[in-house]
């Protein structure tokens, strides 16, 4: 199955969208926690595996819905570094999906390109298997230059992570910075999400409502919504259910968001963000990871 769907809307699905899209405060960015993939297996008898495949169709619906409901950036959170703790036999089974599925973005480069989509994978890649660091380097120079929608994969990932490798980066690589350079902005330039907006909302499956170290940071101007559906069971309805509770409660986290921009600009100012040595050390640091990327992607 292709990465983004050919779903075939009904006609009052079609209506439905349209209202929805009517309300305005469509969000820009969408973090998806897909969670439910085994108990839908459990459920239905199947293999643990066959579960997660159910899952990956379900995200290719999404994304077709995100990209007709006008949703610019989806997050989705597909492989925890907890997810190492799990038998042999599962985690070896979310590798080899996860290599089937990199390798299909190679081979429907022409889809993905018309469909304007950019594969971004945020996480610690040094864990996984070479071959598979070598494909999701292909996969993310293949869709670079694409702007329509922004697909970030949470691959070998959790918030403590993101925040403390962040940390060891600026250590590692600031050596010309001051103490008084260290601020928000700088350790937000230095995480995986360093090229995204904040999430605007949260949309969790399965009848959990914890964040299972999911954008920690990123997430605090963002709406929760939280269903009892398993992912693999995941229809329209439900994702313009999770719609609608971002645009009744936007309102009222306006003000929220327009504090916390205001104070990353008085923050930026007083912390010298814009400095001559802090951009040196940004551009520095971007040039290192795009050497590291296109490394990894002629690697054989």
């Amino acid at each position: 199955m292709s990465w983004v769907s050919d779903y075939q809307y009904k006609w009052y699905e079609t209506l439905a969208m349209n209202i929805v899209r009517a309300g305005g405060n469509i969000p820009r960015h969408v973090a998806f926690v897909m969670d439910g993939n085994r108990r839908y297996a459990k459920s239905q008898c199947l293999p643990k595996i066959d579960g997660h495949s159910h899952g990956f169709e379900k995200l290719a619906n999404c994304l077709r819905w995100c990209l007709d409901m006008g949703i610019k950036e989806v997050t989705t959170f597909a492989f925890s570094i907890e997810n190492y703790k799990r038998s042999e036999e599962e985690v070896n089974g979310l590798l080899d999906l996860a290599r089937e599925k990199f390798q299909k973005i190679l081979l429907e480069e022409q889809n993905l390109n018309e469909h304007g989509v950019c594969i971004r994978v945020i996480g610690n890649i040094g864990l996984l298997p070479k071959d598979l660091q070598i494909l999701i380097s292909k996969a993310m120079i293949l869709t670079e230059r694409n702007d329509k929608l922004f697909l970030n994969i949470a691959f070998s990932y959790t918030s403590r992570d993101e925040i403390t490798q962040a940390v060891e980066t600026i250590l590692k690589h600031g050596g010309d910075l001051e103490p008084e350079d260290i601020s928000e902005r700088l350790i937000e330039e230095c995480l995986y999400t360093r090229n995204s907006s904040p999430p605007d909302l949260l949309f969790r499956t399965s009848g959990e409502t914890r964040i299972s170290d999911f954008l920690m940071w990123q997430i605090s101007t963002a709406v929760l919504y939280f269903t009892n559906i398993l992912w693999p069971q995941i229809t329209l309805w439900n994702f313009l259910c999770g719609i609608f509770a971002y645009q009744r409660a936007s309102l009222r986290l306006e003000p929220l968001k327009r504090h916390k921009r205001l104070q990353h600009a008085v923050q930026a100012k007083e912390c010298n963000y814009y400095s001559e040595r802090v951009l040196s050390y940004l551009q520095k640091l971007d040039s290192f990871r795009k050497n590291v990327l296109y490394s990894l992607s002629t690697s054989n």
